[in-house]
């Protein structure tokens, strides 16, 4: 029969195990948004830039609810209002505050792209972009990212120079290294070679010397055999 202590023991894994599902149940259903690597992005005043804004989720989601956010130093306002009814629909415009917006977003093919294009740049435009993501189906869960906009009078050209002359030292000094590497294995190698040439050399000559002199050792001391 099964004591008591074995019970607990039992009771005291099954617990374990239910509170980390528990711990690891959000991770899994948690809103994820992105705005890409680049949170810090230059654009020419007069033109026109995409603001990138994707989203996942491993609930999967239902009249999802996104919308753009413009926050400077004097100046927050809501510039894009929309839904998303599901994996399988678009998301729709309810609200836009800028006629030079556009929504550039798909959920087709799973992107889940709620991307916006802003174009006619001013440098008023300057300022923090921020996408925002509830999703009904996690409990209105609401997750955020943002991306940094400077509208600039023209793109500084970045002098690569200097890095390319480094990347270059850099790599003729490991090439070096691994030439001179070979060499002496090389060398070591060849030396090796050498020395034990030399040895049978020496060895041979020794037998040939006392053959030829009649030292001990040698056919020369060898007595024929006595005749009867």
């Amino acid at each position: 029969m099964p004591r008591a202590g074995d019970r607990g023991e039992a009771t005291a894994r099954w617990l374990g195990a239910g509170l980390l599902g528990l711990f690891l149940l959000p991770a899994c259903l948690s809103l994820e948004v992105s705005v890409g690597k680049a949170t810090e992005i230059f654009a020419v005043n007069g033109t026109e830039i995409l603001l990138p804004c994707t989203f996942s989720s491993c609930f999967g989601f239902e009249n999802l609810q996104f919308w753009w956010s413009y926050n400077s130093s004097d100046t927050f306002k809501i510039l894009i209002d929309g839904t998303v009814k599901n994996e399988k629909s678009d998301p729709k415009v309810k609200l836009k505050d800028d006629d030079r917006i556009t929504l550039e977003g798909s959920t087709k093919e799973k992107m889940n792209n709620i991307s916006i294009l802003l174009r006619n740049l001013e440098f008023s435009d300057t300022g923090k972009y921020t996408c925002h993501v509830k999703n009904p189906k996690e409990n209105y869960l609401q997750h955020q990212a943002t991306i940094f906009l400077h509208v600039v009078d023209k793109l500084e050209v970045v002098d690569n120079t200097v890095t390319l002359i480094i990347l270059a030292v850099v790599g003729g000094v490991i090439g070096l290294l691994i030439v001179i590497l070979l060499l002496k294995k090389l060398i070591t190698f060849i030396l090796k070679k050498t020395q034990e040439k030399k040895k049978e050399c020496l060895v041979s000559s020794s037998g040939n010397d006392n053959t030829e002199n009649g030292l001990p050792g040698s056919k020369a001391e060898e007595k024929l055999p006595t005749k009867v």
